[in-house]
This record gives structure tokens, C-alpha cells and sequence, in this order.
């Protein structure tokens, strides 16, 4: 096939559900017509890698030629990816859905459509209804910080407007969340065997040095920022506590770090205040 040539639209195409990811409406149509998923993706764009990539990332001619192949729209087909979320909270995408809102999942279906907010690990609620998110497995966990929803549910929409809509405030939501879970030192000092379990973010929310504990589970690191569902509400809660309070919470937290780590803190926090010096002037401007 002719990159640039439009392929001929499918037979026969499903109807697309609220919200579906790109990769599992070719999915549900690989399975309609008895092929991998892989080789229906290579039908349609054969030089793209994986369906994975395809969420991700699609150029205008490819969205056109899938938009033929699906017999719809390429704005459609873009809504269908996150190709318009913000670089920076790309972090937060989950590789594999990580939640379901029991109302918007469509149930019954084989193979159930996945939606595309089963992988934004910034979200708590669900985009579509604003009904609570639930884990996938069988077992719900109850979030141990339901006394923080109010300001979860406020760091949740600074990630979302960030992220999708490309609406930011002094500083990134999503830079504020990885600098939480940098690795701090409490005092007085805990044995070295505990060191693991300490995160700037238990300075501004206390509960979560103790769950973190009691489950022993160690955090996801500021590279892959996105926390299990019921943990996930203390970070959602700190991100709106320090977007709130602005730079000088930072330069408080920077306190609790040693070394190294104190270094990379007080870096990523001094650019995180010129940015918001720039953004401030640029405010200031539009008055005059």
C-alpha cells in the first residue's frame, strides 16, 4: 500500500462508544474480522509500530486515512487518542487501563471497548458521568484519604484542564505532583530500612507516611507519576494544596530534603518560580 494512498473503508464498522480509545475500536474490529489486532493496525497504517503508538501520536495524513478506512472523521479519530494531551502529563497515562466508572464501561460487549479515561492516572472521577472511579480487579480498595476529596477533586481538575486543555495557572500541575514524590528525610531520622517509604508529599499530607506503612507499598517515582486509584487522592489533594499556596511551599518543602535529592528539588523548584515570575509579568500586561 502507498502511504499516501487513502485505503478503502472497512465492510462492515462497528458503531464507536463515548470516549473509546483508538486502539480498542481497532481491537473490536480485528476481532469482528478474525485477525490480531496488530495486522488490522498495519491494514490501516503500516508503518506505525504498535497500537500504543497509535494512541499516542497520529499525523494529519494518518487520521485522514483511518478516518476513510472507519468511514468518519479525522477529528474523531484525534479525539479518540491523546494526541492533544500535554507533553508533560503524558507521564501520567497508564500503559494498561488502571480504572472503570461502572456506569460509562460498557458491560456485556466481548471484547469490552476500553475508554480512554481507564488510562489517565490524574482522574478519580469520571470525565463523562462525574461518577466515581473504581480499581478493574474484582477486590475495590476504599481510599484511605477520603477526608482530602474536596481538594483532590481540585488537583484533579488542574491536572485535567493541563493536560487536555492545555490550561495551566503559576506553574505545572504535573511537575508539582513529581516533585511530591521525590524522597525526603523525616526527622528525627528513621532507621535506614523505612527510608523507602518517605515522599515530600507526606509533609503535607501526614496520613500517608503511616498507609504507606501499613500497606507497604512503595510509591511510583516522579518519573511515572500515576499512584493506584486509592492511593491517588493524596496526591491529587497535594498538587491543589501547593498550587494554592503557591512558590513559598516549595521553598518550605525543599526543607525536608537532603543531598542530592535537595539539589534537584530546589532546581526544579527555582524554574518552577521563574516560570511563574514570567507568567505573573505576562498577567500584569494584559491589564495595561
Amino acid at each position: 500500500m502507498i502511504e499516501n494512498t487513502p485505503p478503502r473503508p472497512l465492510p462492515v464498522v462497528l458503531s464507536q462508544h463515548s470516549d473509546e480509545l483508538l486502539s480498542s475500536w481497532i481491537g473490536r474490529h480485528a476481532a469482528f474480522y478474525a485477525v490480531p489486532p496488530l495486522v488490522m493496525l498495519r491494514h490501516c497504517l503500516p508503518e506505525v509500530s504498535s497500537l500504543r503508538a497509535a494512541d499516542l501520536q497520529l499525523t494529519g495524513d494518518q487520521e485522514i486515512r483511518l478516518a476513510n478506512m472507519f468511514a468518519t472523521e479525522p477529528a474523531m479519530m484525534r479525539r479518540m487518542t491523546f494526541a492533544n494531551v500535554a507533553r508533560a502529563s503524558r507521564r501520567l497515562i497508564a500503559t494498561r487501563p488502571t480504572q472503570v466508572c461502572t456506569n460509562c464501561c460498557p458491560g456485556g460487549a466481548e471484547p469490552a471497548p476500553i475508554l480512554r479515561s481507564q488510562h489517565l492516572g490524574w482522574r478519580i472521577t469520571c470525565p463523562l458521568c462525574g461518577d466515581q472511579l473504581r480499581g478493574p480487579g474484582k477486590w475495590e480498595i476504599p481510599s484511605p484519604f477520603q477526608q482530602y476529596r474536596s481538594a483532590a477533586l481540585r488537583g484533579e481538575k488542574l491536572l485535567d484542564d493541563e493536560a487536555e486543555r492545555g490550561i495551566g495557572t503559576w506553574t505545572s500541575p504535573t511537575e508539582i505532583a513529581r516533585l511530591l514524590l521525590m524522597r525526603r528525610i523525616p526527622r528525627p531520622f528513621p532507621r535506614e530500612d523505612d527510608l523507602w517509604r518517605f515522599r515530600v508529599l507526606g509533609a503535607i499530607i501526614p496520613d500517608l507516611d503511616h498507609v504507606v506503612a501499613e500497606q507497604g507499598e512503595n510509591l511510583p517515582t516522579p518519573a511515572k507519576p500515576t499512584l493506584p486509584l486509592h492511593m491517588r487522592p493524596a496526591l491529587l489533594a497535594g498538587v491543589a494544596i501547593v498550587e494554592r499556596a503557591g512558590p513559598e511551599m516549595l521553598q518550605m518543602l525543599s526543607g525536608h530534603m537532603m543531598g542530592d535529592n535537595r539539589v534537584r528539588f530546589t532546581d526544579a523548584a527555582e524554574s518552577m518560580m521563574a516560570r511563574n515570575r514570567i507568567w505573573k509579568a505576562s498577567s500584569q500586561m494584559h491589564l495595561i
